[in-house]
């Protein structure tokens, strides 16, 4: 809970102790949610179209503290990147948080604001409408090339089978873009399925890194963070994505 209120107060955000525990509690704890269980409000919001310019300023309101208005979020990790992903899979992240199926008691709040499926739609049009960003977080080491020589033998070992080769995911199969995501949240997320702390992603993610020690995955989140943006994800302006 400190942490929740912490990363809310860093944003600009500003909630008494009694708002964020009872915001908090309003969640439901991942553990008693497998992957597969049915998802009502994704599965209708997959269906909706988005309307950017109504997401535009659900964005401005409860995305943009955090994630900035290039949804670009923190090179330092702390923050994703929302810019460049696939709405699908920014619809399921969404409806994900803000059933419980994915616990995140930071997030939690703001999301849970959101009106309804359409609302969530809405989001994802708008971020859809962002430029992806070129100067996500990288892995600095010194060791640099030599992680990223590693990490690339291991993802195309184990991930580049869901994530594609060029780290380009599926919009259709809901696998998230890992290209040009910021290396330490990368390297958090996968070690967070790794030890089971989340349970919001299909099985077949965690038998493909389970037996990655922690020196695999730095190597595996360097190389993801290196992988240059698909041509495919190149952003168009919103007025051009309106007349898709």
């Amino acid at each position: 809970m400190k942490f929740a209120m912490f990363a809310a107060g860093a944003c600009g955000l500003v909630f008494t102790g009694v708002q964020a525990e009872e915001e908090a509690k309003a969640g439901i704890d991942i553990r008693r949610y497998p992957a597969n269980t049915p998802r009502i409000e994704k599965d209708e919001a997959l269906k909706l179209k988005g309307n950017w310019r109504t997401g535009q300023k659900y964005y401005a309101a409860y995305c943009e503290p955090c994630h900035l208005s290039s949804g670009a979020g923190n090179r330092d990790g702390s923050i994703a990147q929302l810019a460049g992903q696939h709405q699908t899979v920014l619809i399921k992240q969404l409806a994900d948080i803000r059933s419980g199926v994915r616990y995140n008691p930071t997030m939690y709040p703001f999301a849970r604001k959101l009106p309804g499926p359409q609302a969530v739609a809405d989001v994802a049009a708008y971020v859809g409408t962002l430029c992806f960003p070129l100067d996500s977080g990288k892995y600095q080491g010194a060791d640099a090339a030599r992680q990223v020589a590693e990490g690339k033998q291991l993802y195309e070992y184990k991930c580049a089978k869901c994530h594609q080769p060029s780290g380009e995911g599926s919009k259709d199969a809901l696998y998230p873009v890992l290209a040009g995501q910021h290396y330490k949240y990368l390297l958090r997320q996968m070690t967070e399925v790794r030890d089971g702390k989340r349970n919001d992603v299909p099985g077949e993610m965690f038998e493909a890194i389970k037996s990655y020690d922690d020196a695999q995955l730095v190597a595996v989140a360097a190389y993801q963070a290196s992988l240059k943006t698909p041509r495919s994800l190149m952003c168009r302006t919103p007025t051009d994505k309106a007349r898709m």
